[in-house]
């Protein structure tokens, strides 16, 4: 009875989002930990734990030093890049709806198979046996994962096809780690046996293929945001994904070449030191927590200008994967290019390819910020494409293309152009910078 209940519920769920009704299924959300560590993204609706309000100025601006570095695509290494406008898919959401819903009822079988066992032996052999699935599982993924992101970069999936499918990844390894939550608190009810430490190195490794714009991807593919340009860069073995949402510019990149899957296991202090490396200015900010088991430690900053989250793997002692949350009101890493025109004072403070581009319009007589002005952004020769409107302020954002591109300000017959706006070089983590120095050196 109570499989046939959760299969009709499922059903249920399923059948509501093909009626254009709320979301259904696994969200791709960072997995909240427990009290003692630190705190996690926040649910969908609010901003990033350690996040600050786009209209309130930090104590400190950390005088001019400040950069936020990324994790980028490996140097010396020419990436596919795109831009993609995400919106709402039915098709999309609804097979979303369906995967989940398979994991649903798989995770629901393991648990009555778990209950059903008739002696305590018998209970420990299945839930050893439904862990090693999970474990199966997440092999798995790492091959549905990494096979998307090649062939992204090979050119044999489109920008909207690889985010389909890191979605569907997501919500899946949501499932699974749910799934262990539940095995660990069967094991804990099982005389004389506890949770095996292997399900901690599992449930840190299942994070691996979530993050902050899947899950603003997800949202926006169900009907819950609106649509979203996402930056998509790709090489082999390498994936940045990048846009801005709510005040903020969100990035999370994946460096499986920096991965060591069979390495041996890394102490937190180990792990806080190559991100201490890694991002010496982010770091200055506020001290880091580790948060970890076996092969993979995650390190957390929450500072006055988001949030810098990195895995950092045994075996290579280096960040393989980044999730970051930036304010863009103090955002630093930008220069500003300008023009007055047409009566319009337009700038445009301009950053590395997949950053976020900040587009300002005043009035050029009175340096009051016009509401309600198209822009549009052109790139590589292509047709503009109208980026937003300009708010209260006077500003609209976009994300910098990877090659010099043009802004135009619209407000018939009124208008003002910057051409030829070269985006900067990207802020590279130190020991990304170092192995393109050597590249620079050897060449």
């Amino acid at each position: 009875m109570r499989a046939l209940s959760v299969f009709v519920a499922v059903l249920l769920l399923v059948s509501s989002v093909a009626a254009g009704m709320g979301p259904v299924g696994a969200t791709a959300d960072v997995r909240s930990p427990s009290p003692s560590t630190v705190s996690e993204p926040a649910p969908t609706t609010e901003p990033l734990a350690g996040s600050i309000d786009p209209g309130t100025e930090p104590a400190s601006t950390h005088g001019e030093n400040l950069t936020f570095r990324v994790l980028s695509t490996p140097p010396g290494v020419e990436p596919r890049l795109g831009s993609h406008r995400r919106g709402v898919n039915l098709g999309t959401s609804l097979g979303l709806a369906v995967g989940d819903s398979d994991a649903t009822l798989r995770t629901e079988t393991a648990v009555q198979r778990v209950e059903a066992a008739e002696t305590n032996a018998e209970r420990q052999r299945r839930i050893l046996a439904a862990i090693n699935e999970v474990e199966q599982d997440e092999v798995s993924l790492d091959s549905r994962q990494t096979a998307a992101m090649n062939a992204h970069a090979s050119g044999e999936l489109t920008d909207r096809e690889l985010l389909d499918e890191l979605v569907r990844i997501a919500a899946l390894a949501r499932e699974y780690d749910q799934r262990l939550d539940a095995l660990s608190e069967l094991a804990e009810e099982t005389d004389g046996f506890s949770t095996p430490d292997r399900v901690s190195t599992l449930q840190i490794q299942l994070q691996v293929y979530e993050g902050p714009v899947r899950r603003i991807a997800l949202e926006t593919v169900r009907g819950d945001r609106t649509g979203t340009e996402i930056h998509v860069q790709s090489s082999r073995d390498a994936l940045v994904l990048a846009t801005i949402v709510d005040g903020q510019y969100v990035r999370e990149s994946f460096r499986r070449d920096r991965w060591d899957r069979g390495g041996d296991d890394i102490e937190s202090e180990t792990a806080i030191n190559a991100t201490i490396a890694s991002y010496p200015e982010t770091t200055d900010l506020r001290e880091p927590n580790a948060l970890g088991a076996g092969a993979i430690q995650r390190i957390t900053v929450d500072h006055d200008f988001g949030t810098l989250r990195t895995f950092v793997s045994g075996g290579t002692e280096r960040v393989f994967l980044e999730h970051q949350r930036m304010a863009l009101s103090t955002f630093p890493d930008a220069e500003s290019v300008s023009t007055a025109e047409d009566g319009f004072n337009v700038t445009v403070n301009r950053t590395y390819p997949g950053g976020p581009v900040t587009v300002t319009v005043l009035d050029a007589a009175t340096g009051d910020p016009l509401e309600g002005i198209t822009v549009t952004k052109s790139a590589g020769g292509t047709p503009s494409e109208t980026i937003g409107s300009t708010d209260e302020d006077g500003v609209v954002r976009t994300l910098s293309p990877a090659e010099p591109y043009r802004i135009t300000v619209v407000d018939e017959p009124r208008v003002a152009v910057i051409d030829d706006i070269a985006p900067l070089g990207t802020p590279r983590v130190t020991d990304d910078v170092a192995d393109e120095n050597e590249t620079d050196e050897g060449g």
